[in-house]
This record gives C-alpha cells, sequence and structure tokens, in this order.
C-alpha cells in the first residue's frame, strides 16, 4: 500500500497499458504530481512490447524480455493498479465501469487500449481463427501451436490473414521458429506449410516499392504462398473462402488485419471514427469530452492519418503526460507534432531485418542488431527503475486546479486532526458510501445495518454456541476492492477452521483524510469487497466504527455458529499417531508482498497471490470435516512452522514435514533467496528451536519459508492415513488445486523438537 502524507485530491485514470501509458507512468513517477492518485486498468499484468513480439515468436527473446510488467510499473509510480475488464463509461458521474467489481471514479481519464483485429465482421472468424490482439489470449494459442507442432507427425498448414508489417512479420517468425523445433527434433520441416492472406494488391501496402519486393523474395525464398486480392469472406473449420470464390485449407488460421476499437466505446457517446477508434485533436483529447484523452491506436488523430504503428503510440506519450498534467492544473496544453516519415525496422525472423523510411531501403544482419539495441533500450527504462527519494510534502498542493469548497477540505485534510471521536468519519460520507451495501440477511440478527441503532442484536438458535474471533491489518495493496475481500477472507479463516458457520460480522477500518468524495469511493470500494465475501459465506455484517488514520485498514470480529455439544468441531489439538499433514493453499504471502513494496517482485507473482489470498477457505473445511479431519488451523501470521508447533503441542505428538512438498506461490523462493522477507520474519524464525534437525536443511531455498507469515492463507490439517488420498482429490475439485500431503504425525519421542524435516 502505497503511503502519502498528502491528501488526495485528484484521480487520474490510465484505462490499458499501451506504450503510451506505460511512457506516462515512468514520466509521472519521475516527477509525481502531489495531490495525484493515479490508477492503471489493464486486463493483463504484462504487456508486450510490439517491437519485439516477433523476436519471440521466432524464438530470439524470452516472454519477460518482451513485456513490461505493468504491475510492477504501477507500483513505482504509486499508481493503483486494477486488473480488470472495463465495459463502459458513465460520463455524467465521471465513472469508468467495469465488470464485476465498482466502478472507478476519474476526474481525468485517458485511454490507451490499443486495437483489435475485428473477427466478429467475417463470418466464422471470431470461432475458427486466432486474433493476434490481444496479445495475452494470443500468446496461449502460440504456445499451444508450438506444442502441437513438437508432437507433428502428419503435414500442418499455418494461414496468417493480414498482408501489413505485422502479418508479414508474424508468417516469417513463425515460419523460422516452428522449422527449427521441427529440425532439433529430428523430423522433417517440410511437414509444415505457411500461407499469407491479402485483400489488396500487394504485401506491406505503406512502404516503399523496393521494400515490398524485398519482402516478397524473402517469403518466396522461405516457402509461404502469398496470395493477393484475397478478400477472406468466411472461416469454417480447416478452410478459408475468399470474395473471389477460392478456397484454401488450413488448420490453423492466425488473424491480422481489418483492425477496430474495444467494443465498449460504443456505448459511451464519445466521438468515434468509422473503425471504432476514439476521435482526438491535436492534444490527444477526445472530441466531445475535455476530461478524456487518447493515445496510441485507440486513438484516431483527426488533424491528419496516422498509421497503427508502435512509433506514433511511443511518441505520444511525454505530449499525453504534459498534456495530463496541464489539464490537471487547469493551464493550456501543448500541441502533439507527429513525424511525417519514420523508420520502420522489419524483421525477417532469422535475426536479419529490412530497414523502411519514404522511399529509402536497406537490410542486413546488421539492421537487426540495430533493432535489438534500440528496442532493448527502450525495455530498459521500464525494466531498471531508478530508486527514488520518498516524496514529504505536508502542505496542500498549489497546482491542482480546485474549487473553492475543495480547497477548504484539503486544507482540513493536513491540519492537525482531532483524537477519540473526533477522528470518526463523518456521518454523511458514511451514509453515502454503505449506503449501497447489501449484507445478506438473516432471521437470527434482529438488529443489524438494515435497521442501524447502538449495537446489533443477534439471536443464537437453540442448540448452537457461538464462535468468536477477530482479525485487523493495514492495507498491503493498493486496490481498496481487493483489499477488503482479502480481510474480509482472512477474518473468517479462524470460523471455518474450527468447523463453524459464519452468522454475523462487525467492521472497523481506518481510512486517510482527504476530500469527502474521495474518503467515500474509498470507503465504498474496500467495503464493497468485504460484503462480497461475507455474504458468499452467508455472514451477514451488523455494523462497525469507521475512523481517520494514516494508513487504510480494515479487521473484522466474526461470530460464528456451531453444535454446542461440540460435535464436528476441528481443533489443533487433535492430531494422531499415523495421521496425514495437509495444506490447501500455496505459501509465500509474506516475502511476496515484501518484494512488492520495493518494486522487487513481478506483477504476475502478486497476481497470482491475490487469486490464491481470495479463495474462500469455506468448502476445504467441509471437505475436511467429511473426510474425518482430526485437527485443523488457518494459517495465518505465524507462519507454516508456528502454527504446525501450535498443533503439535496440545496434540502431544512429534511432525514429520517434507520440505519438498510444501506448495509454494510463484516468485517465493525467488525473493527469499534474494534476500527479502517480511517484517515479521525475524520474530518467526525464533520458532526454529522446535525443528530437530534444521542444520541439515538451513541451505535449502525453501527453507525460509518455513516461517513466511501468510495472509488469507489456507488449511492445515491433519486426516486419518486411509482418508489422505481422497481427501486431496476433493480438495482440489472443490478449488484447492495445490492442496498437497506435506507430512505426516508421529508419537511424541523424548526429543525437545517436536518438528523433523525430511
Amino acid at each position: 500500500m502505497q503511503v502519502s502524507e498528502q491528501p488526495v485530491l485528484r484521480d487520474l485514470v490510465l484505462v490499458g497499458g499501451g506504450h503510451s501509458h506505460v511512457v506516462v507512468l515512468r514520466m509521472l513517477a519521475m516527477q509525481p504530481e502531489p495531490g495525484l492518485r493515479i490508477t492503471l486498468i489493464c486486463t493483463d499484468v504484462d504487456t508486450p512490447y510490439s517491437g519485439m513480439l516477433p523476436g519471440y515468436i521466432s524464438g530470439h527473446y524470452s516472454f519477460d524480455d518482451v513485456h513490461i510488467d505493468l504491475g510492477r510499473l504501477a507500483s513505482f509510480a504509486k499508481a493503483r493498479f486494477i486488473r480488470g475488464e472495463v465495459t463502459g463509461l458513465d460520463r455524467t458521474n465521471q465513472r469508468v465501469l467495469l465488470r464485476d467489481r465498482p466502478s472507478v471514479p476519474y476526474d481525468l481519464l485517458s485511454i490507451n487500449t490499443g486495437s483489435t483485429p475485428n473477427v466478429r465482421q467475417v463470418a466464422g472468424a471470431q470461432a475458427h481463427s486466432v486474433p493476434v490482439k490481444p496479445i495475452a489470449q494470443f500468446n496461449q494459442r502460440w504456445l499451444g501451436l508450438l506444442a502441437r507442432v513438437q508432437a507433428l507427425q502428419a503435414p500442418l498448414t499455418v494461414t496468417v490473414v493480414g498482408g501489413g508489417a505485422g502479418g508479414v512479420e508474424l508468417v516469417l517468425s513463425m515460419q523460422y521458429r516452428l522449422r527449427q523445433e521441427l529440425q532439433a527434433l529430428g523430423r522433417s520441416p517440410e511437414l509444415l506449410h505457411f500461407v499469407l492472406l491479402t485483400a489488396g494488391d500487394t504485401i506491406l501496402p505503406t512502404h516503399n516499392p523496393g521494400v515490398r519486393a524485398r519482402f516478397a523474395r524473402v517469403l518466396q525464398a522461405r516457402g509461404v504462398a502469398v496470395h493477393t486480392h484475397a478478400e477472406v469472406m468466411q472461416v469454417t473449420p480447416g478452410c478459408l473462402l475468399t470474395q473471389d470464390g477460392r478456397r484454401f485449407d488450413t488448420d490453423e488460421t492466425l488473424w491480422v488485419t481489418q483492425a477496430g476499437g474495444p467494443a465498449w466505446l460504443q456505448s459511451t457517446g464519445l466521438a468515434l471514427d468509422a473503425q471504432g477508434f476514439i476521435q482526438v485533436n491535436d492534444r490527444l483529447q477526445t472530441l466531445n469530452d475535455p476530461k478524456i484523452f487518447a493515445a496510441g491506436d485507440v486513438a484516431s488523430f483527426t488533424t491528419r492519418p496516422l498509421e497503427k504503428a508502435g512509433v506514433f503510440a511511443v511518441r505520444m506519450g511525454p505530449p499525453l503526460a504534459k498534456n495530463l498534467r496541464l489539464s490537471l492544473r487547469g493551464q493550456p496544453l501543448v500541441t502533439y507534432k507527429p513525424q511525417r516519415s519514420w523508420l520502420a525496422l522489419i524483421s525477417t525472423g532469422d535475426q536479419f531485418a529490412v530497414a523502411s523510411r519514404g522511399r529509402l531501403g536497406f537490410a542486413g544482419a546488421w539492421v537487426w542488431r540495430w533493432k535489438d539495441s534500440i528496442d532493448r533500450r527502450f525495455m530498459r527504462k521500464f525494466t531498471e527503475l531508478p530508486a527514488m527519494a520518498p516524496s514529504s510534502a505536508n502542505t496542500a498542493p498549489a497546482s491542482l486546479a480546485l474549487s473553492a469548497e475543495e480547497s477548504k477540505q484539503a486544507i482540513s485534510a493536513i491540519a492537525m486532526r482531532c483524537g477519540g471521536c473526533g477522528a470518526k468519519v463523518g456521518a454523511s460520507i458514511l451514509t453515502r458510501a454503505l449506503g449501497s451495501l447489501q449484507p445478506v440477511a438473516r432471521d437470527d440478527v434482529l438488529i443489524g445495518l438494515h435497521a442501524p441503532d447502538d449495537a446489533a442484536v443477534v439471536r443464537v438458535p437453540p442448540g448452537k454456541a457461538v464462535v468468536h474471533t477477530v482479525d485487523f491489518f493495514r492495507s498491503f495493496i493498493d486496490d481498496p476492492y481487493l483489499f477488503g475481500k482479502v480481510a474480509a477472507n482472512h477474518a473468517l479463516g479462524d470460523i471455518f477452521a474450527m468447523g463453524a458457520e459464519a452468522q454475523s460480522a462487525t467492521a472497523i477500518a481506518t481510512v486517510p483524510p482527504g476530500l469527502e468524495a474521495k474518503v467515500e469511493d474509498l470507503l465504498l470500494q474496500m467495503m464493497t469487497g468485504a460484503v462480497e465475501v461475507l455474504n458468499a459465506a452467508g455472514c451477514s455484517l451488523v455494523g462497525g466504527h469507521t475512523g481517520e488514520g494514516r494508513e487504510l485498514a480494515l479487521g473484522f470480529a466474526v461470530n460464528g455458529l456451531i453444535d454446542e455439544q461440540m460435535g464436528g468441531v476441528m481443533r489443533k489439538g487433535g492430531m494422531r499417531p499415523g495421521d496425514v499433514l495437509l495444506l490447501t493453499k500455496p505459501i509465500g504471502t509474506g516475502t511476496l508482498f515484501a518484494a512488492h513494496a520495493q518494486h522487487a517482485a513481478k506483477g504476475r507473482w502478486i497476481d497470482a497471490a491475490l487469486q490464491s489470498m481470495v479463495v474462500s477457505n469455506q468448502a476445504g473445511a467441509q471437505v475436511l470435516r467429511a473426510h474425518g479431519a482430526t485437527a485443523c488451523t488457518d494459517l495465518t501470521g505465524f507462519g507454516l512452522l508456528g502454527h504446525l508447533v501450535e498443533m503439535t503441542r496440545p496434540s502431544g505428538v512429534d511432525a514429520e514435514l517434507h520440505l519438498s512438498a510444501l506448495p509454494l506461490l510463484d516468485g517465493a523462493v525467488a525473493c527469499v533467496e534474494a534476500g527479502i522477507v517480511s517484517s515479521l520474519q525475524p520474530a518467526n524464525v525464533r520458532l526454529r528451536r522446535a525443528l530437530r534437525n534444521a542444520e541439515a536443511f538451513v541451505q535449502d531455498p525453501r527453507y525460509p519459508l518455513l516461517f513466511d507469515p501468510q495472509t488469507a492463507g489456507g488449511l492445515l490439517a491433519t486426516v486419518p492415513a486411509d482418508q489422505a488420498t481422497a481427501c486431496v482429490q476433493a480438495l482440489q475439485a472443490a478449488g484447492y488445486p495445490h492442496t498437497a500431503i506435506i507430512g505426516r504425525i508421529c508419537a511424541a519421542s523424548d526429543a525437545l523438537e517436536p518438528v523433523v524435516l525430511v
């Protein structure tokens, strides 16, 4: 969680992680705008650099070589990163609409989502072809095709539809890579056939005749069949039909033509061109909404037509960043002046490239090396992020344009704040923020948020006993909606680990002071995520308290119900010799989020960790009970070893722990090997005295993860040995795919240390 002494005064939302926006993020990171909160919304964590994608397909680059880590870049820029799908805009209320989560407010909005091949315009293309964009989906299909070719025994035809630079580079890169794969396996590359279809009368229509002729020769020499005037009208399984009646048999079709803007733009009321791209003026503002900007392929520059090329998207970045800053300050904007001609470096897949600029053209292996140097230099700007000095500003910034009322609120937010009840969040803010929440209704909740009073009144049903628990922690991520979900999951974990049913919860939250509208939305986002989790568990939010604090934090006191005869209760102390030890989720959240705070964790590692953390333990506890679990606890702050010792001690047993069997989150080992651990790790490491043979394993890279504190971790449980296999299978089927047997329980020995590593 990024902590700032400045109250949030304005929201800049960036939709899409294209080339322009990564430049904007870096520029705003290097020169922050006090009082500005930046939110990046993108469907993917890793965004590709288009200039290097052909090299990735050819096998010259790794995935990380050609992708910019948006999660890490956003963290560096102190921006919120929301991995989500935009479905539209509410321009009246200035909100970005998202699928399956609350909308996000903006004071200024910029869109840089790129273009998408419009497969909907051709019958069957959406079902039977692979559009090259979005790249994340294309990459999965490409990896599938690669695996298919590696197992190839019969001829295979690959067809690329689109004769522009993208289509030509793609077919040549695939031809080179796939033939290399077959040759390496000792099989004939002649099994592969490649076809390039273009609706025009030539390939590379925007380039000079010399460049076109050179590529025509390369394609012919490489055995790629090129067909012009081949406008595809229908795609069926294994076949392409063109407007002039030709039929092309194919096994795999890739679509690199007829690009358009995202479908959701159609309902926004923004001025669009015939292809659905956003029309912008020479200041990159949309024509009919000065609060919305667009850049890159998604923008249609009305001053003069621009080719959909990465060079323009990259060069739009600096003027876009400047105009966003000027607009927020209420100052005149600058004009973007695109170059009339530009250098295109087009690769042939085999570390050879052709340079094209206007009427000029030249080629060679040295051109590819030059291109490689340019591309790597660009990528280093986003992979080698400089250390930044922390901001210590304490006064209301005068640069952002504020209304008189907003200025008063800003001054109040940075002034000395009261304690006691004077630190409560105002009633009107709470009413607006929480008014839309709909906690699940329960018959045993007599007085709750549906009829608020000084306290909630909850009935304990006959034959039931109450289980109480409480958890509270400050935010460790910048997405308040996800934080709310994780915090609620974490708090419910103790209830489920006991085998209880969640009944009711009261919340305790702190939010940083600021403009009322910003505080209100922060609360709405966070509590929406929390209530979704509570409702899914059948747990009614019945009340709470919200106060001001330096950092966002959230916790819950949760009540659960269990049979008063204690039937079905799962406790820590029920382990028996011969039982098998299970863990339902991978570990590593402590080191990963410590690395995230230092901009040292890959965004996809953090994304995977969060996906694990929002998985409820409710179904897992039910499966464990059904398979006769003898002991159970949820894995949280004391780490795996700490919680295991909490179970062996009251059970009067020892345990064997299989270090090699531990399920681990991606990146966890890399982070501890880099020396990055949670701030709670040193306290947890003191429990190493519970290990009988630690010296034999201390050099194992997984060893430090025994002490790694977990947030919203899985269930650590024991089941009878004859139930273990069936229990693991049932847990995996119930949504816990990483469930593993990690040890067994032994009779207590004479040794003081209860845990043996094996």
